[in-house]
């Protein structure tokens, strides 16, 4: 089983083949970065004629149990998630109604400070905020995961404690691996997968260390050293694969409407784009490399399994019902 927890291509027929080439059974797409939530209900509306285009390809995943039925009929599902919680704007009662919609994961912040908590590149985090921790509960009894991969340090942490569900952070990698903004540190790390939550690996090159020039035993050696610390039962993938987008694409993810100024975020000037992406991973048929990676340094079959998607599909299955 193959689930990769998140990506944000610009999805066509080609992706979608290469998805079922590749032997990929789930991915959590996003759906929303800045919108609002009419925006956020119109790109619901446009999955749904991907859904109608390519009925042989892909499904809609509500459940873990739609796994099984995509792997039973040769298709991927696809899960939705949010980048921002701005598509429940400052409505609480948004929250039952986009999970309603389909969304199972919503990011508490993105880069910034949002209503809810504080993002990684803010100079000061106070935490999660008086609405925060309202939406954290309204999101644990839906059945909608908080997700905290763009959040800072003690937003993150704060997080995990309140949440009397398991949180996860969908795709970073380890901040003493590679120093970006955008990875966690051990404290960070501990905290949610001590609370039962789960650290979806990044292939996103801003994250990997040499970045472009990331060799696989590196990247596989990192995950052996997260899995000695906190559990291989933690630990997935969340490649962050933006495969096919134009580089305009990163100024919506950084910028969105909250600066009129360009924001290169991880970045520069002189390179805004999208980096390339290493050798050993290209996109959805690239899976394969991974597990023998992994396979390669050691890791037990079962491990290997767990890694490439039965953790995942555990969390989805425990996680994205409404609380009984």
């Amino acid at each position: 089983m193959i689930i990769d927890n998140l990506q944000y291509a610009n999805w066509s027929e080609k992706i979608f083949r290469e998805m079922r080439e590749g032997d990929v059974d789930a991915v959590h797409v996003t759906i929303a970065y800045h919108e609002n939530f009419r925006e956020t209900v119109l790109n619901f509306e446009a999955w749904n004629r991907w859904f109608e285009r390519y009925p042989d390809l892909i499904m809609k995943g509500l459940w873990a149990e739609d796994i099984d039925r995509a792997q039973e009929t040769g298709r991927t599902a696809i899960f939705f998630g949010f980048q921002n919680p701005s598509p429940i704007e400052d409505d609480i009662g948004l929250v039952e109604i986009v999970h309603s919609l389909g969304a199972r994961f919503m990011q508490l912040s993105y880069n910034n400070q949002s209503l809810l908590a504080t993002g990684c590149y803010e100079s000061e985090d106070p935490g999660i905020t008086r609405m925060g921790r309202q939406v954290i509960k309204e999101m644990n009894r839906v059945g909608l995961v908080v997700d905290m991969s763009h959040s800072a340090d003690r937003s993150t942490i704060e997080a995990a404690e309140i949440s009397e569900r398991p949180i996860a952070i969908t795709h970073a990698n380890t901040y003493d691996w590679q120093p970006a903004l955008r990875n966690k540190r051990h404290d960070v790390i501990k905290a949610v997968t001590e609370a039962g939550g789960m650290l979806g690996f990044s292939l996103y090159p801003h994250h990997l260390k040499g970045k472009s020039d990331c060799t696989l035993q590196s990247f596989c050696e990192m995950v052996a050293r997260t899995a000695e610390l906190y559990g291989v039962e933690h630990l997935g993938l969340g490649s962050d694969l933006c495969q096919d987008q134009p580089d305009s694409v990163v100024e919506w993810m950084r910028v969105g409407r909250w600066s009129k100024e360009i924001d290169y975020g991880e970045g520069s000037a002189s390179n805004p784009g999208f980096p390339p992406m290493p050798s050993w991973f290209q996109g959805n048929k690239d899976f394969s490399n991974i597990a023998q990676g992994l396979r390669d340094i050691g890791f037990s079959q079962d491990d290997v399994d767990a890694l490439m998607g039965g953790n995942w599909y555990r969390f989805y299955k425990e996680n994205f019902v409404p609380r009984s």
